[in-house]
């Protein structure tokens, strides 16, 4: 009986070497393809902004979220993702006024632009919430981008994030019907006017006799 324990023991030893060789942990799944976040990231900062609004001013005008407005903001952040560049103007020339003066003939009002570009880890996925109080908080921290988001008089907005690399780009458009009239069609080419904020472009438009002014530009 005693000669058959180093030989059982054996086998025991054998056995969970065996075992050992064929287990393997599973790996970590690889995180989303952050452009499939990109839409909810949207939404979200939509939701943050109207409620810094309502805190910032009880009084201002609720946001509607505007297709038209929408489809622009898109352009502009893919845009930037695409060509790699952070401006309010595009290599090009285009601008967010002048992609919505060409697609819609007949505006009339304010429109405002927000834009941010955040930093992210690829190997990381996207935290939608966390990211989205990020591109808030820092439009907060700027004077001229807060003033733009709280401005009581807009009522329509549109948001756009796009992501290349390792960075997001956000553009966010707001804008409001001064109630000028319909545009007269054969009038020349009005010029879109950017102003210093919101503000300053209500005031001038307000000034005007007659309804030339086609938009003017607000925020930084």
């Amino acid at each position: 009986m005693l000669r058959l324990a180093p030989a059982f023991l054996l086998l025991l030893l054998a056995g969970c070497s065996t075992v050992e060789s064929v287990v393997s942990w599973p790996s970590a799944p690889p995180p989303p393809d952050p452009k499939t976040l990109m839409p909810a990231l949207e939404q979200r900062i939509v939701v943050l902004i109207a409620d810094e609004r309502s805190h910032l001013d009880p009084g201002a005008k609720p946001l509607v979220i505007d297709p038209e407005l929408s489809d622009i903001a898109r352009k502009r952040a893919n845009d930037m993702a695409t060509k790699n560049y952070f401006a309010h103007t595009a290599p090009n020339g285009d601008t967010s006024a002048s992609l919505l003066m060409s697609e819609d003939a007949r505006f009339q009002g304010l429109l405002g632009e927000n834009m941010a570009a955040q930093h992210y880890s690829p190997s990381v996925a996207i935290d939608v919430d966390g990211m989205a109080h990020r591109f808030v908080d820092s439009w907060l921290a700027s004077a001229p981008h807060k003033e733009n988001l709280s401005f009581a008089d807009y009522n329509r907005t549109g948001v756009g994030a796009a992501v290349n690399g390792d960075t997001i780009y956000v553009t966010q458009l707001f804008s409001t019907d001064l109630g000028m009239g319909p545009h007269d069609d054969k009038a020349p080419p009005a010029v879109v006017t950017p102003m210093p904020s919101a503000k300053a472009g209500k005031d001038s438009a307000s000034a005007l006799p007659e309804p030339a002014l086609r938009g003017s530009e607000g925020g930084p």
